[in-house]
């Protein structure tokens, strides 16, 4: 079952309560949760970009409701609440709090790029990771030009685990997918 956590669709604690997490160490020696198909579908992902050079992690994955508002203050202190809203989700409208969404980071050069500025500037990379995520059952959850859609502004790094359903997608977001 594909679960459609955005704006429109608040995220309840039922939704996943028969799923498993799994806990990963990731780059940065951070303990992250993942649901269990997703995190195995990730390594796959991950060993499969590595055979092609490019090397990817986890950021950030499952985040509960607390860790999601904190999130969304932090933001909201950094750039005010306009701007926190159009780029950080309100508790209970991310899709992190399923745990099958992952933010990911890149190595290049020997360094981890973490910070969105510098991530948006790898979009060769990106461009491969991208291609390939319908074969382990990821979608790009945030593309280009679908912005009044999502409700979200591009974002190369969110991808979203959705099963085999995601070779189906092509070109659609979530949103129009299930509709």
């Amino acid at each position: 079952m594909i679960l459609l956590v955005n704006k429109n669709h608040l995220f309840n604690e039922e939704m996943i309560k028969d799923w498993h997490m799994v806990e990963y160490e990731n780059f940065a020696l951070k303990i992250v949760y993942v649901e269990e198909e997703t995190f195995r579908h990730f390594e796959m992902l991950k060993a499969h970009l590595k055979i092609d050079g490019i090397e990817i992690d986890i950021d950030d994955a499952y985040r509960s409701l607390e860790a999601q508002e904190n999130l969304f203050l932090s933001f909201m202190k950094k750039y005010g609440i306009d701007e926190a809203e159009k780029i950080v989700a309100m508790p209970g409208t991310s899709e992190h709090h399923t745990g099958q969404a992952i933010d990911l980071v890149l190595k290049k050069d020997g360094k981890w790029l973490v910070e969105n500025e510098d991530l948006y500037k790898c979009e060769e990379e990106f461009k491969k990771i991208h291609k390939d995520l319908k074969y382990f059952g990821f979608i790009l959850r945030y593309p280009k030009g679908k912005e009044n859609i999502t409700g979200y502004p591009y974002e190369p790094w969110h991808i979203r685990y959705i099963g085999d359903d995601a070779s189906l997608i092509g070109d659609l977001t979530l949103e129009e997918y299930l509709k």
